[in-house]
């Protein structure tokens, strides 16, 4: 697979990475199996996806002892991204973003992970109560221990404390997240921010993008097939377990996921015209194709869709192709 650079660290991962969160983390758990998410992440990494993106929230914490199994075995072959500062309660999820606890934090991450080293740590999200130098600080102390290669920051959703439930990256949460990016790269460089980015929400195109090429760092497309609404296999009114965070999420309700028909229809179209394609390997050709800052990172726990996904990186759209794309309409209904 071809190669991209995350940022100012100049390391180097595969073209479209692979999101693990659902294999532990928010999606239906009856269809969570340890075995297959062991088989998809050795599947993802033997196709040259090396990006396994992970979070220490996920689970909480079977995420990381998940993909530490895998790298007990490969860790030469992965590229390992996870992520602190949200804790998990019963209801709620909270903001750490205090020195002491990022320093904790990452070492148990190291512990779960199998390895002595993490390639790319974090900041899932800024505390509110704490300076974001302070935080990124600690972090950048972790660089120069050995214990992580370089820093990212994550700018999915807008809340500190929220109920379970991801949350839109509009333009506003951008301006918020650009004005954090500047007060940390003072401190410690940044290699990485991970951020929506998709064919239905394009609003990362407008200035985080932006923000990230001319600083020279990677750009990570967190939500990339639109919780799975881009693959095209979603069947509106078709319903959610209640353990599944789609199941009350105002974009997938029936009415809007019959609204949001057109998005894939266009897919559709697209991917028709290359010939044995899919709508989801369209959609992350799209991405690949706004540069090569930008790595996809298309969650799945099936191994089938790994090698869907991984495909998607030798497909090449036309300029015809990306302008009616480019033409979709935004989707309707909100992350709220």
């Amino acid at each position: 697979m071809e190669r991209r650079t995350i940022g100012a660290a100049a390391l180097g991962v595969g073209a479209i990475g692979l999101g693990c969160m659902p294999m532990s983390w928010a999606y239906s758990a009856s269809e969570q199996s340890g075995e297959e998410s062991l088989r998809t992440v050795h599947a993802a990494l033997d196709r040259g996806m090396t990006l396994l993106d992970t979070a220490d929230m996920y689970g909480p914490f079977t995420n990381e002892l998940l993909i530490g199994r895998v790298l007990k075995e490969r860790r030469e072959d992965a590229f390992v991204s996870t992520k602190c500062g949200l804790l998990v309660g019963e209801q709620h999820i909270v903001a750490n973003g205090r020195p002491g606890y990022v320093k904790r934090a990452c070492d148990a991450s190291l512990r779960r992970l199998q390895t002595d080293f993490i390639d790319l740590y974090q900041l899932h999200r800024a505390d509110p109560e704490v300076p974001v130098e302070e935080t990124w600080g600690a972090m950048a102390e972790l660089v120069s221990e050995g214990k992580v290669r370089a820093l990212g920051f994550s700018a999915v959703g807008a809340r500190a404390d929220h109920r379970n439930r991801p949350v839109t990256t509009g333009s506003g949460i951008h301006a918020a997240t650009i004005r954090q990016l500047e007060r940390v790269q003072g401190v410690f460089p940044v290699s990485g921010v991970q951020a929506e980015l998709a064919v239905w929400s394009r609003e990362a195109l407008d200035s985080l993008l932006p923000w990230c090429v001319s600083h020279g760092v990677g750009f990570m497309a967190a939500m990339p097939l639109g919780n799975g609404y881009l693959t095209g296999t979603l069947t509106p009114g078709g319903g959610f377990e209640t353990d599944d965070v789609r199941a009350r999420h105002p974009r997938f309700t029936a009415e809007m996921m019959a609204a949001n028909q057109p998005v894939v229809a266009g897919l559709r179209r697209v991917a028709e015209r290359h010939g044995e394609v899919t709508p989801a390997q369209v959609a992350l050709a799209w991405l690949l194709a706004q540069g090569r800052e930008v790595v996809p990172l298309p969650g799945t726990k099936k191994e089938r869709r790994v090698a869907e996904n991984a495909a998607a990186a030798d497909l090449a759209l036309t300029p015809a192709d990306m302008a009616e794309l480019d033409a979709l309409p935004a989707a309707q209904g909100s992350w709220e």
